[in-house]
């Protein structure tokens, strides 16, 4: 079976190359997978039109690997003892990286890294634009400085707010401040006692102003009695 490849296939043979191949192997594997097809000018003409493409894009990946050959790339990551780092670089983040320095847009897959970076140092990458579109750039990873550390400065002390109560509010009565009708109750009590004690005192006394005139009048009436007994 005669058989134009449509895609590279490796040991086998590139793409718009044509080859007889054994009949279960093109009908079973090449062609259902679309890496080959029967030789006919429509196959021919659907190489034809791959191999513009794919020149078309092998030129543009060119142009890109010339720019990036030999570009450097610097990342900042935390690290340890013996300059290990708190964590790893990816194929990810240089390809941000790239992208933010360069502005080229490169996919993370393309980007061939054996295994995340975890120490400082600088690194050759290497990054697969195509089969022979290979450019190699230097990857620097630095460590990240602390940021200086600000000195606490002491709490200022809060201002305190005195609420003032609204003029419409009367003030509550103090504890232990008796009403003054109820003082004034007390007080009328007090005087009435006063002077009830004092009218007492004053009877008493001309009571007592009152006592001495009895004596005289009887001392009077004795001697009277006394005269009399000697006239008999």
């Amino acid at each position: 079976m005669k058989v134009v490849f449509l895609q590279d296939v490796p040991n086998v043979a590139k793409a718009g190359e044509i080859k007889e191949v054994a009949a279960g192997y093109g009908r079973n594997f090449l062609i259902p997978r679309k890496l080959a097809a029967l030789v006919s000018p429509q196959a021919m003409s659907q190489v034809e039109t791959s191999d513009k493409a794919q020149a078309k894009t092998n030129e543009g990946l060119a142009e890109l690997a010339r720019q990036l050959e030999g570009k450097e790339v610097s990342l900042k990551a935390h690290a340890g003892a013996k300059e290990r780092l708190y964590g790893s670089i990816t194929s990810a983040d240089i390809a941000a990286e790239l992208e933010s320095t360069t502005g080229l847009v490169i996919d993370k897959r393309k980007i061939e890294l054996d295994e995340p970076i975890r120490q400082l140092g600088s690194y050759e990458v290497t990054i697969r634009l195509g089969k022979d579109i290979i450019p190699k750039i230097m990857v620097s990873v630095v460590e990240e400085e602390a940021p200086p550390q600000k000195e606490e400065k002491p709490p200022k002390k809060e201002k305190k707010v005195v609420k003032k109560a609204p003029k419409a509010e009367k003030k509550p009565a103090k504890k232990g401040k008796k009403p003054e009708t109820e003082t004034k109750a007390k007080t009328a009590k007090t005087t009435k006692k006063k002077e009830a004690k004092t009218t007492k005192a004053k009877k008493t006394t001309k009571k007592e102003a009152a006592a001495p005139k009895k004596t005289k009048k009887t001392t009077t009436k004795a001697k009277t009695t006394k005269k009399k007994e000697e006239t008999a």
